[in-house]
């Protein structure tokens, strides 16, 4: 069984990820392979759009908490995606919840699709951590900056037609539609110039990314400190423990 399934339809990538088990959470062997089918999807000239989604009832949980941080690839960063300079449009098909580093790689990608069924939320600050693939600054791109930090700061998620309302998600579909309506939208890119679109997509991208790194560098500078936390390592515990945290502040 492949982690990552990837199927060509004409110049349509669908990129599907395969740990249902695990909730779609990410480790080693998911991230690499997520590279892989993404760095197919930038380097194929043939290729013209891809719709990312999940197999089973949850798009992504993010991080699997077992893997201690190693997603992390050369051309991609975190899980692949957070980093990647990608040039050809990437559709996320929310088939189910978003949650964590799972919103972060929807957040990654440059339309949404999500079922009615579908929740979103940054729930890291529940286990003592913070949103460390770009959700904190991201997030408030893509929603208005009170109800961004209403998602970092409450760690509570939010329904896939609150998301859309507030301009997050392009599409709501019905639970059973979600792929078709995410393939459906990707080809009506693909009926378009593929040239003209990487150009417009490429001056997106570059405008809206310019603070990316100013972004990056002061995630990085508060996930040193949340890591050496007595809270953080309080708020895993009692994670897998599946008890209520004791937070001490610390």
């Amino acid at each position: 069984m492949s982690l990552v399934e990837t199927e060509r339809r004409d110049h349509l990538l669908l990129i599907t990820l395969n740990r249902p088990d695990k909730r779609n959470a990410v480790d080693r062997a998911l991230a690499d392979a997520l590279d892989e089918a993404l760095n197919l999807l930038d380097d194929d000239d043939d290729l013209w759009c891809g719709v990312l989604t999940g197999n089973g009832a949850v798009f992504c949980a993010g991080s699997d908490l077992q893997a201690n941080g190693d997603y992390v690839t050369e051309r991609g960063g975190e899980y692949g995606i957070i980093r990647r300079h990608r040039r050809t449009p990437l559709i996320a098909a929310l088939q189910g919840a978003a949650l964590g580093g799972g919103l972060e790689i929807a957040l990654a990608c440059d339309l949404i699709v999500a079922s009615r069924t579908a929740v979103l939320g940054l729930p890291e600050v529940k286990r003592g951590l913070i949103p460390t693939c770009a959700g904190l600054f991201r997030g408030p791109r893509a929603l208005p900056l009170n109800m961004a930090t209403e998602l970092a700061l409450t760690g509570e998620p939010i329904t896939a037609e609150r998301a859309a309302a507030f301009g997050l998600v392009n599409r709501v579909s019905e639970p059973d539609r979600v792929l078709d309506d995410a393939i459906a939208l990707a080809e009506s890119i693909c009926a378009n110039g593929p040239l003209a679109v990487r150009l417009a997509l490429g001056v997106i991208t570059a405008y809206v990314g310019s603070d990316d790194d100013l972004g990056f560098a002061l995630t990085d500078e508060a996930k040193a400190t949340v890591y050496d936390s007595a809270d953080r390592a309080e708020g895993v515990a009692a994670f897998f423990e599946k008890r209520a945290p004791q937070w001490s502040g610390r």
